[in-house]
């Protein structure tokens, strides 16, 4: 067992107490920074030549589930941020060094939203643009954008390659006050601003390649973690911090209806039907946690045993990864129905804990609709649509 699972519980127990502050802040607190760095967590999937674990998928997503259903906005930004050494270890062994070489804990934000438009000038790129949602960004000294690029030898000014680019913290704004939101407030996801910034080659990754393990195989061939692939590895983990949000619902009223009494004097816990939609929901958050586990530990041990996780088991790892999500977040809707209208009070952790995960919910990974259809499509051999996750 990694040593972040064995010491979570009190890792959760500390993250939880920085929650208010967080909020109040729009950032996840310096201390809970600190308390993720401490613990190792954004190292887990970074390589071991650079001070990481190189760790089991389903440790990572396993922390990030209890975290979240304790601390959301904390959980969130770990999960988030934890992933990008997943990605990081498959770039250029140059700018590998340029982040790690000197602090294995430097942490990097993203988003990855082809957003940003870049034109292509000898040796790399000039690259322009704003993105949203920069979830942890005030903690990271790098950044990975999306963006589309000018193809290679085709017409100016027609951007049609996607990439994501690679830029260190001083060629990028944070615009502080851009993060004004009902949930999740504390991950701090602010905008970032690239304005004509010059991008080297081997500061960009091909999503494509990404995607097809080409970059895994040049630089990470030896490694089982890095042929998972990065379109599952990473909408899993939205998912494994969407489910354990909306487990931090049903913990939330468990625990509130411990002594909850309602107007006409009766026990929540001697209300039948009060007590049917906790039980329903416990168990619908079980078997989405399950199902997120199971696929990712299935995905690793293929790519461990040196086969390719085939497109088909990726897109049914996808379909279960929406799923659970939304399985768990009708789940925690049942108990919040229930939980009566002292719930609503600013004072009640059981409110917080549901407008995160409404603002989970609406992650690009997380919509489920195009996901459900572009699943079915492909059992019929028809094309997944642009811009579905799958």
């Amino acid at each position: 067992m990694h040593a972040v699972v064995q010491d979570l519980q009190t890792l959760a127990d500390d993250a939880a107490q920085e929650v208010n502050e967080s909020e109040a802040r729009g950032a996840i607190t310096d201390k809970a920074a600190q308390m993720l760095r401490d613990a190792g967590i954004v190292r887990m999937l970074q390589p071991k030549d650079y001070g990481g674990d190189e760790a089991h998928p389903r440790e990572f997503y396993q922390v990030i589930m209890e975290l979240t259903a304790r601390a959301p906005s904390i959980g969130w930004v770990a999960g988030v941020v934890g992933v990008h050494p997943f990605e990081f270890a498959q770039t250029d062994p140059r700018l590998q060094e340029e982040v790690w070489g000197e602090d294995v804990d430097t942490w990097i934000a993203s988003p990855y939203a082809f957003i940003g438009r870049a034109k292509r000038v000898e040796g790399g790129f000039i690259l322009n643009g704003q993105w949203p949602f920069s979830s942890g960004t005030d903690h990271c000294k790098w950044v990975v954008l999306g963006g589309l690029a000018e193809k290679e030898g085709g017409p100016e000014g027609e951007f049609t390659e996607r990439f994501h680019f690679v830029l260190p913290r001083a060629d990028y704004e944070i615009l502080q006050d851009s993060w004004q939101v009902m949930g999740l407030a504390g991950t701090g996801s602010k905008d970032v601003v690239v304005k004509n910034a010059f991008v080297p080659d081997y500061r960009t990754l091909e999503v494509e390649r990404l995607n097809s393990r080409y970059y895994a195989s040049k630089y990470r061939p030896g490694s089982a973690l890095y042929q998972v692939p990065f379109d599952l590895l990473f909408p899993g983990a939205i998912a494994a911090a969407t489910v354990g949000i909306a487990d931090g619902v049903v913990r939330q009223f468990s625990e509130y209806s411990r002594n909850r009494v309602s107007r006409m004097g009766i026990k929540a816990t001697q209300n039948p039907y009060h007590m049917a939609a906790l039980g329903a929901a416990i168990a619908d958050i079980d078997a989405a946690r399950l199902q997120l586990l199971s696929d990712i530990t299935e995905a690793y041990e293929v790519a461990a045993r040196g086969e390719r996780v085939t497109a088909a088991m990726q897109a049914r790892a996808r379909v279960h990864q929406v799923r659970a999500v939304h399985r768990a977040a009708d789940a925690a809707s049942r108990v919040f129905k229930n939980a009566g209208g002292n719930a609503n009070r600013l004072s009640n952790p059981i409110q917080r804990q549901w407008r995160d995960l409404s603002v989970a919910l609406g992650h690009a990974c997380n919509v489920e609709e195009p996901v459900y259809a572009a699943f079915a499509g492909s059992l019929y051999g028809i094309p997944i649509p642009p811009g579905v996750i799958i």
